[in-house]
């Protein structure tokens, strides 16, 4: 947890029917109420007037959403406003958050990265929602979303059990040498096996390179024909 709490306009640009803005950290709460008068009920919207807390001007009637940490996208205590998409009902809203006491305006991707840090995404997934807000083609919009829910984290979890039973299964050929046969057979099964996997991981990062119109690794594989449990 933070000692400040950010808020921004979470979407596109006035004017619009719509502005949603959000407000992340423990400040967020008192913000809502020196605003709204009161909380809603977590997790469900309710209309309120809003109030400029310096003047008492009406701002808008907007809805109020109320999300308690750490069930919250960033972990912290979240509030979003539903207001109308006015250039002037935005600056009205914001202005009035910004004269609040440790209110600051978020820093470009400050929600992410306190997501992040609060253990709510991972890095595949917080590099997911950046795609996701660029994709222009709908393959990378397909691929951005199944990045940003943790598609990518799940297949590397998989990845990763495979190379720690490959590793051992070396391992215990290389400390167990049986007869020669036995540990030619040994050393075909765990070639193949890692080639397997090396083809697989090549297709994905190619995969992920054409739909990012980028090439951003390389993977190189050398297999040696040498018997294992021969090497000095």
């Amino acid at each position: 947890m933070t000692a400040d709490t950010i808020f921004a306009l979470s979407s596109g640009r006035p004017p619009a029917a719509v502005a949603v803005i959000r407000s992340s950290g423990p400040q967020a709460f008192a913000a809502a109420e020196a605003l709204a008068g009161d909380l809603p009920p977590t997790r469900r919207a309710v209309l309120h007037e809003l109030r400029d807390p310096r003047s008492g001007e009406p701002i808008d009637r907007a809805l109020v959403l109320r999300f308690d940490s750490p069930a919250s996208a960033t972990g912290e205590n979240v509030v979003e406003y539903q207001c109308h998409g006015g250039r002037a009902v935005v600056d009205s809203l914001l202005a009035a958050l910004a004269s609040l006491p440790g209110m600051r305006a978020a820093e470009p991707g400050e929600f992410t990265r306190r997501a992040f840090a609060n253990g709510r995404i991972d890095l595949t997934e917080a590099e997911g929602l950046a795609d996701l807000l660029e994709a222009e083609t709908e393959s990378q919009r397909r691929a951005a979303l199944l990045l940003a829910e943790g598609g990518l984290r799940r297949q590397v979890d998989l990845w990763r059990e495979q190379i720690v039973e490959l590793s051992a299964r070396s391992e215990a050929a290389i400390d167990f040498v049986g007869d020669e046969d036995e540990t030619a057979a040994d050393a075909a099964a765990l070639a193949d096996a890692a080639l397997k996997l090396a083809d697989e991981l090549g297709a994905k990062l190619t995969a992920i390179a054409a739909q990012r119109d980028i090439a951003r690794v390389v993977i190189l594989v050398r297999i040696i024909d040498q018997p294992l449990g021969s090497c000095g």
